[in-house]
């Protein structure tokens, strides 16, 4: 599988991300009930946040994913968690399909994980999905994410998870 990553152009790409972010099977999303306008200035606001960057992932050549890349520091687990130097945050999500392929959606998250890894700074990604989201924790689980404890956000009840590159390379044989 061949994967590419670029920057999200929020006014081109806002009327695909709607059809994947209202999709019942983005229900974790949190977006579901969001118009075509909602999801524009959403990622308006996120291009013109210095502590927060979406990216469309593309399959050969084609939209196939979103990653959101944060600061969690300044964005989204601001006093839930002491950061560290070299901590990013990370949130992806897989186009819907009706014709889903085997093992596409763990390809997205160690292609996802490997683009932010490639950044020398980052030491540790931590993401903070829905407690209920356990297709998510078996992925971020076979990604070699840890979970340290169950937080409260403002949105949800979230398992906070953290990853080293050497736990990334320990579970999936991508050296970073």
């Amino acid at each position: 599988m061949t994967f590419t990553i670029r920057p999200l152009d929020p006014l081109k790409d806002a009327r695909l991300l709607h059809g994947w972010v209202t999709h019942p099977k983005a229900t974790f999303w949190m977006m579901r009930d969001a118009g075509p306008a909602d999801v524009e200035r959403a990622y308006l606001d996120i291009a013109a946040d210095e502590h927060h960057h979406a990216f469309l992932g593309l399959h050969d050549g084609e939209p196939a994913f979103l990653m959101e890349r944060y600061d969690p520091a300044h964005r989204e687990l601001v006093g839930l968690y002491e950061p560290e130097p070299g901590d990013v945050g990370m949130h992806f999500l897989v186009a819907p399909t009706d014709t889903p392929v085997h093992g596409f959606t763990r390809a997205v998250i160690t292609t996802v994980m490997r683009h932010l890894f490639e950044d020398p700074a980052v030491r540790r990604i931590v993401v903070e999905p829905d407690v209920r989201n356990t297709a998510v924790h078996a992925l971020n689980e076979a990604v070699g994410f840890v979970p340290e404890r169950e937080i409260r956000t403002p949105e949800k009840k979230a398992l906070l998870s953290f990853c080293t590159r050497e736990r990334f390379t320990a579970a999936t044989g991508v050296a970073v």
